[in-house]
């Protein structure tokens, strides 16, 4: 993740660990409730921190949203504000 903490310690925040919870089973029946959860969780994406980006973006890359079990426009829109404030810090060499 991040050369200051390892992947495993940025997913086992409590933080983090906490919203993860909260959406378990809840997908398929409140997607856009789950996004909102996201987001509230990343705060404003640009200026949150590139590691709760990151744990986010893997989070939604993850197995069930990758062969489509778990699907939803907020997921995709989620993922492409993600994608695209990793490239601007990328192109100011922030990230």
């Amino acid at each position: 993740m991040s050369d200051k903490y390892p992947k495993n310690v940025l997913v086992n925040d409590p933080g983090w660990q906490k919203v993860r919870q909260s959406l378990l089973g809840k997908w398929n029946l409140q997607p856009e409730w789950c996004c909102e959860q996201l987001k509230k969780y990343l705060g404003d994406i640009s200026s949150t921190s590139k590691d709760k980006m990151k744990v986010v973006q893997n989070y939604l890359t993850s197995s069930a949203f990758r062969i489509g079990k778990i699907k939803h426009s907020c997921i995709i829109k989620l993922r492409m504000q993600l994608a695209m404030e990793r490239k601007k810090r990328i192109s100011k060499n922030e990230w």
